[in-house]
């Protein structure tokens, strides 16, 4: 049995399939990201899921892909995590953009794969190799474009009394915006990235609006500039996307993207399905 998995920092999609690629059990437990959970923490989260915790030993391979993979240090230590859980299984750890390739990309082809989610990140994928050009340091020094800097600028505007009234007060209506609530959030809990990447529902609601606008046109602008032109080839090459920001927002970043001269390719909200087909056709 094959465990597929495709983690971002709000949750992560799980599939069980057999050699023939058909699916054995599908589940999700919260987002893996070892960037800001102990082991403690990832050890519940599996434990959580009676399909997980039930099948652990059944498994044979773990092909992980996730968000905060990104250097060998959190692969190596993520390894090291289900090795033993998964006590049976052969454990492969990859960064999260790895799956946006394999789901997005055809065979050899030639492609910038993009991730704009909870976290966001840019590669370059020349049909057999992955080229990253910039090391993520981390939602907080970057991640332009993506859920969680959605809702940094939304609480922000809140507290600072630029959001319109109207739209303080449905923003008020919808999530607690006690300030004691807030902070314990972003300081206290485990996953501070993904609590800021819920309000991001709340500005692609209201995306036409000159407020939440003025937000996406200027984040849309800096992930091109800062991450798709480290690719010289930029121009030469499609870019296709994961996530829910590119889903929602693929007319406005289609825009950005145009006028930049940039071809936009596949827009998928999530890399999980075509990862079923990689994996049955690569025993």
């Amino acid at each position: 049995m094959k465990l597929l998995v495709d983690s971002g920092s709000t949750k992560a999609d799980w599939i069980a399939i057999d050699d023939h690629g058909k699916v054995l059990f599908t589940t999700q437990t919260l987002g893996l990201n070892p960037e800001v959970l102990e082991k403690d923490e990832i050890i519940n989260r599996l434990e959580d899921k009676f399909d997980i915790s039930h099948n652990k030993g059944k498994a044979t391979s773990l092909f992980f892909y996730g968000a905060g993979c990104g250097t060998d240090r959190m692969k190596n230590f993520l390894t090291s995590v289900f090795e033993d859980y998964f006590t049976n299984a052969t454990v492969s750890v990859f960064e999260d953009t790895y799956a946006a390739v394999f789901a997005t990309t055809p065979k050899n082809e030639k492609a910038i794969v993009c991730i704009l989610g909870t976290g966001s990140n840019c590669s370059y994928f020349d049909g057999l190799v992955l080229h990253q050009k910039v090391q993520s340091l981390g939602y907080i020094a970057m991640d332009d474009c993506s859920g969680n800097r959605f809702g940094r600028h939304l609480i922000r505007g809140y507290y600072f009394n630029k959001m319109p009234k109207e739209l303080a007060l449905e923003f008020e209506e919808e999530y607690n915006l006690d300030a004691d609530y807030i902070k314990h959030n972003l300081y206290k809990e485990s996953n501070p990235n993904a609590y800021l990447a819920i309000f991001a529902k709340f500005l692609i609601k209201h995306k036409d609006t000159d407020f939440c606008k003025g937000f996406i046109d200027f984040e849309l602008e800096n992930f091109v500039d800062f991450y798709i032109k480290q690719y010289d080839n930029y121009k030469d090459v499609p870019v296709h996307f994961i996530g829910s920001i590119a889903f929602y927002l693929r007319d406005e970043l289609e825009a950005v993207l145009t006028k930049h001269g940039i071809t936009i390719g596949n827009v998928l909200r999530r890399p999980i399905d075509g990862l079923i087909a990689y994996h049955a056709l690569n025993k």
